[in-house]
């Protein structure tokens, strides 16, 4: 865990007090993204805080959201049948958990809560986005069927999950897999969609490489079903 901030502030005085050539400034990229060196007043700028209450709470959501995806593949090691599935799902953990210190660190450097408010939250348009609507349709959810937010599983299908074994688990797993990355990536474009949100730079480059990164895995895993 790092202080983005910090470690820039840093280069800034260290340089100003040697007197002489500012030694380079190297902003760390999000998981799976280069180190990039940026000028001293690139760096000021971006200490500044530049968040939002949107930021805040996306950062905070999505550190559940991760959370259930490991969950899964500690389910798919143990029930899951495939090897192929099983090695896709060890590189989802992996990015996920990376992704998880990311997101504490980047919230903890900004004094907020990891932890997401649970009472009257407002999740800002990111919840049950792409799910089943019935309940719009006079067909009341229950809550056993709602997910805490967009594309994660609901008990019910948790339970699902966890009652199955081999192929059928595998199926499962990637189909609620796939259901779990769409939701990420609509958590990213309704924050994308928020007036003033996402203005800060490792918080865009985060959010950017999760619709990369998930973009290319929902279709990975489309192919790894139709094989089953």
């Amino acid at each position: 865990m790092y202080s983005v901030s910090g470690l820039m502030l840093a280069g800034v005085v260290a340089a100003q007090a040697a007197g002489g050539a500012p030694a380079p400034i190297v902003q760390p990229g999000a998981p799976g993204a280069a180190s990039r060196v940026i000028s001293a007043e690139t760096a000021v700028a971006m200490s500044r805080p530049t968040f939002t209450e949107h930021d805040v709470a996306f950062m905070q959501h999505m550190i559940v959201h991760h959370a259930q995806a490991v969950e899964m593949v500690e389910m798919l090691e143990t029930q899951g049948s495939d090897p192929t599935v099983k090695l896709l799902g060890r590189r989802i953990s992996l990015s996920q958990e990376a992704e998880m210190a990311l997101m504490r660190g980047w919230l903890t450097d900004r004094g907020q809560s990891v932890e997401m408010p649970m009472a009257g939250m407002d999740h800002s348009g990111m919840e049950h986005s792409g799910m089943d609507h019935s309940a719009h349709a006079g067909h009341a959810m229950s809550a056993d069927d709602t997910p805490v937010m967009a594309g994660m599983l609901s008990p019910r299908q948790m339970r699902t999950l966890s009652a199955a074994t081999g192929t059928e688990f595998d199926r499962l797993f990637l189909t609620g897999m796939i259901q779990h990355h769409q939701g990420a990536i609509d958590m990213v474009d309704a924050l994308m969609d928020t007036p003033d949100a996402a203005d800060d730079p490792l918080l865009s480059d985060f959010a950017n490489s999760v619709v990369g990164d998930q973009t290319a895995e929902i279709a990975r895993m489309q192919t790894l079903l139709s094989d089953l």
